[in-house]
């Protein structure tokens, strides 16, 4: 979970372009600030299977806030264009959705008699609301399990710095602990039916490796949380899926499994987190630079391979968190920047984890407070108000891919092939940042260099139809139309419509390949998409 306790704000101040003074169309010829890049596809070759394990979970704000139609109406947005299966959240157990409060009954008198008579201390009001919420939307929960109730806390005390100030204790009696999952866990049956829940998956808590678990010592006292977590949930059934350790930076793995194979725990998926702006000293424990484009799935290898040298080799891997930033950037995650990091991203990570959860899908989030702006380098896909982000537009270019990945030779191109045979092509030209830290900075007028792509595809008709899809400063971002409003905290009605229509992802261009060619040129920062009609070849 991002910003958090890490609160690491970078304080640089680059710039950044949001126009570039010529439209980028096709080229027939690279121009003399092209990076020209040749590759070829063959549509006949077998490819490998490429499961769309990106966009499968989303992260979101804590629990309370699925029950927001905002929060809701952005959920069917990204459910629309993904299709995703899963949503993450925060504080099931938090005091404001009310599952805990072994007071309730005794507070009025008139219930005096309920509570003799062994009524529960649990309501779960709220917590049917949230769920049958996200069902009804054909969206599962991905149940992370905290924090912790006040009235269970051994530290009441011990608030998180977060706005909504989550307790992060341990309980201070771990009977009263697992009483509560049994009868969550049981209830979750009784409503939904074991069928249904066994395919969802039970997290243990939120990176208990930094400020959300004051266990002293951490690692230990953690441990001991899953244990008792994960027995009490397989007490009501053993087809039910639990797993963690749900740390930050890719931590902890190796130990955590070697926890559970020498005191027989059950263990059914690993989960951790990384960032894209984690440092190779918190990730790695070394003193390397790693660019922002490299750093998750750097992460997610070492993870894959500490699970295939534990005892348990054949663990499923779980990001359950991962973004381009863990603080709020706007010239990161507001920006078109989040088109060619992520499909770089998904090119790197592919056949190394079974899914990854985006933090975020919605800026429907508190963790900082009340949103003060659109655009403040929030998380989500969408902005306040439904205003759809770059990212957003980058996931539903990208849901397009075929689930069968062809050869490549380019790290800036992903070659992929439908069932029916249409070969859908995602090129990208990444460039770093022009600015990092919580400050937006605005563009300059020379972003850098555009580059070429001249692609051939055998196994096509030599002159097959493609469509081709833009993210790029002029296609699909709002920021442009933003700052030409001089980039308002609280926009007017009006102006919201206008940056929702702002925001809209460009219409295709169509075209045709030439003797089995096609040459465009792409930005800096730019992402496009093409997918080629499966003809048979001449």
């Amino acid at each position: 979970m991002p910003t958090k306790s890490r609160y690491r704000y970078v304080a640089l101040f680059f710039c950044f372009a949001l126009s570039y003074g010529l439209p980028y169309g096709l080229r027939g010829q690279p121009s003399a600030q092209s990076q020209p890049v040749a590759i070829t596809i063959d549509a006949r070759d077998a490819g490998t299977p490429f499961p769309h394990f990106w966009e499968q979970i989303f992260g979101s704000g804590r629990a309370i806030l699925s029950l927001r139609e905002s929060y809701r109406d952005d959920l069917r947005a990204v459910k629309g264009v993904t299709d995703f299966a899963e949503v993450r959240f925060h504080g099931i157990f938090m005091d404001d959705v009310g599952l805990y409060d072994p007071n309730a009954y005794t507070q009025n008198p008139g219930q005096a008699a309920q509570a003799a008579r062994g009524q529960s201390p649990y309501n779960f009001s709220y917590v049917d609301q949230i769920y049958d919420g996200l069902l009804a939307n054909h969206v599962r929960p991905f149940i992370e399990l905290s924090f912790m109730p006040k009235k269970m806390a051994s530290d009441p005390a011990a608030l998180h710095a977060f706005w909504y100030k989550q307790n992060v204790s341990p309980p201070k009696d771990y009977a009263v602990w697992d009483a509560m999952i049994g009868a969550f866990t049981q209830h979750l049956v009784d409503r939904y039916g074991l069928d249904e829940v066994s395919q969802w998956r039970f997290e243990v808590w939120n990176e208990p490796n930094l400020d959300f678990w004051v266990g002293k010592p951490a690692q230990a006292t953690y441990f001991e949380l899953y244990d008792h977590t994960a027995l009490a949930i397989k007490k009501i059934s053993n087809r039910i899926r639990v797993g963690g350790p749900s740390t930050a930076q890719a931590a902890w793995v190796a130990a955590f499994l070697e926890h559970c194979k020498q005191n027989h725990v059950p263990v059914d998926f690993v989960t951790t987190h990384v960032y894209a702006n984690d440092t190779a000293k918190d990730v790695f424990g070394t003193n390397e630079e790693i660019p922002r484009d490299r750093m998750v799935c750097r992460a997610v290898r070492k993870v894959h391979d500490e699970i295939a040298a534990s005892p348990f080799p054949n663990t499923p891997l779980i990001f359950s968190e991962y973004n381009a930033s863990y603080s709020n950037e706007p010239d990161v995650t507001d920006s078109i920047y989040m088109g060619p990091w992520l499909a770089g991203t998904i090119s790197q990570c592919d056949g190394l984890t079974e899914a990854m959860s985006y933090w975020t899908f919605s800026d429907v989030f508190e963790e900082q407070g009340v949103i003060k702006t659109p655009f403040y380098g929030g998380f989500g896909l969408l902005a306040e108000e439904g205003i759809p982000k770059p990212a957003f537009n980058a996931f539903a270019m990208l849901h397009q891919l075929g689930d069968r990945r062809l050869k490549v030779d380019s790290d800036a191109a992903l070659a992929t092939r439908r069932s029916d045979g249409t070969i859908v092509v995602a090129l990208w030209n990444y460039a770093p940042p022009f600015g990092t830290g919580a400050a937006y900075t605005p563009p300059p007028e020379t972003p850098g260099a555009e580059k070429t792509f001249t692609v051939k595809v055998n196994g096509v008709s030599r002159e097959a139809s493609v469509q081709i899809l833009r993210l790029d400063a002029g296609h699909g971002s709002v920021i442009q139309a933003y700052d030409a409003m001089g980039r308002p905290a609280f926009p007017t009605r009006g102006q919201i419509v206008q940056l929702r229509a702002a925001g809209k992802a460009s219409p295709p261009q169509n075209t045709l390949l030439k003797e089995g060619s096609f040459t465009i040129g792409i930005p800096p920062q730019g992402l496009v998409l093409l997918t080629i009609a499966n003809h048979a070849a001449r």
